[in-house]
């Protein structure tokens, strides 16, 4: 993901393994209405646990667990905390393999990407009947990671079932792809992209039209964003301010409804700032988290947008902690914390999906860097009506 190369922070086949749990382990708190979990069998060592992602309006929650050997398993928690685990076909079971899922569609549709026994990735979708099918782009090296098919983001699958995406070459090279409900593919590349291992397109978002935005590296290995039009023409854009050193620039995040542009751009000092481009004028408003710190690696991570145009992310502060906000349509930021997540440096919550009715989810570290997932409840999308951090 965008975030994870700024920060310390990216053939034998066997049936899909289904288990419904009726109830997950939760905890509640009333004042803030957040819900923490943990799928079955997430490990419980440093970086192992839930990693909750994508959210869908019913309240359906997608991610993955990590196990005690390190294997990823996706997962869906229902609005009452039951869980269905679920493995790809072909998803390996050893250290960094396993399912990995990201984004979860209005119908129930989940879609993310899997490494398999030799590590080598692939992209999926599971229909909402739990039928997975697996997704190469055309072009995708088969070698070990990087190379392969990547779904990386909540917002890679519209309601039409299109899914976006991007692929790595043999050479490593990174390429965009669309891939329609019938499995047809379109695959593209930025003007400007750069053409060496670690460079290349990546696809982030896509609209209900189509359209798609996202980032792509140059030469340098500065970013900039992309939006690839209904049409099919690509163009570039860069927020006034970005940086032009390796991993500076602007990372295209998502779509707002009118289908103007959010995401994050990072300064020449590596900090990171939110922002929304307007298409018919070409200009940008940009903001930070009143909380988020200005040293390297710090500033706001906006990450999640819904239907009403509120925008989910963290911020990391000048502890290297992290916090969730949410911003309405308006420019309001309501910044809030989990119980207990930790308060040492990148220990916090990470916030991503964002249902049409606000609520939230996505997973903290604890003091132990442990991972648990959470859900924050909405009402009606805006948050508007608190203003400090947890409340």
């Amino acid at each position: 993901m965008k975030q994870f190369y700024l920060a310390k922070r990216k053939l034998q086949f066997v049936p899909a393994a289904t288990i419904l749990v009726a109830l997950a382990i939760s905890a509640s708190t009333a004042a803030q209405n957040i819900t923490t979990f943990e799928a079955p069998g997430a490990g419980t060592a440093a970086l192992q646990g839930t990693y909750a992602t994508g959210i869908d309006p019913t309240g359906a929650i997608a991610g993955f667990s990590r196990d005690a050997n390190n294997a990823r398993h996706g997962f869906i928690r229902s609005r009452d905390g039951g869980f269905t685990i679920f493995d790809a076909p072909g998803a390996g079971t050893g250290n960094f393999q396993g399912t990995r899922a990201y984004a979860i569609s209005p119908s129930g549709i989940v879609t993310g990407f899997f490494v398999d026994s030799v590590n080598a990735a692939h992209g999926y979708v599971r229909s909402s009947k739990g039928v997975i099918t697996i997704i190469d782009a055309p072009g995708a090296g088969t070698g070990p990671f990087p190379e392969g098919t990547f779904i990386t983001s909540p917002l890679e699958i519209n309601s039409n079932g299109t899914i976006a995406g991007y692929y790595n070459d043999s050479a490593q090279v990174g390429h965009g792809f669309l891939r329609d409900k019938n499995g047809n593919f379109t695959t593209f590349d930025a003007p400007g992209a750069g053409t060496e291992a670690g460079q290349g397109t990546f696809s982030f978002a896509i609209s209900p039209v189509g359209e798609v935005t996202g980032f792509y590296f140059d030469a340098a290995l500065a970013s900039h964003g992309f939006l690839l039009d209904k049409n099919g023409v690509i163009t570039s854009y860069d927020v006034p301010g970005s940086g032009t050193g390796v991993f500076q620039g602007t990372y295209g995040g998502g779509f707002t409804p009118n289908g103007n542009i959010m995401g994050n751009y990072v300064d020449a000092n590596d900090v990171s700032h939110g922002f929304v481009m307007d298409r018919r004028t070409g200009t940008f408003t940009t903001y930070d988290a009143p909380g988020a710190g200005t040293g390297a690696l710090q500033g706001t991570y906006p990450f999640g947008i819904n239907t009403a145009g509120t925008i989910s992310g963290w911020y990391v502060d000048a502890s290297d902690v992290s916090h969730g906000f949410v911003r309405d349509r308006h420019g309001a930021i309501t910044e809030f914390d989990v119980p207990g997540a930790g308060t040492g440096p990148f220990q916090g919550p990470n916030v991503y999906g964002i249902a049409p009715n606000g609520a939230v989810t996505g997973f903290y570290f604890d003091a132990d860097y442990v991972v648990h997932g959470f859900v924050r409840e909405g009402n009606g999308g805006g948050l508007s009506s608190l203003k400090s951090r947890g409340h």
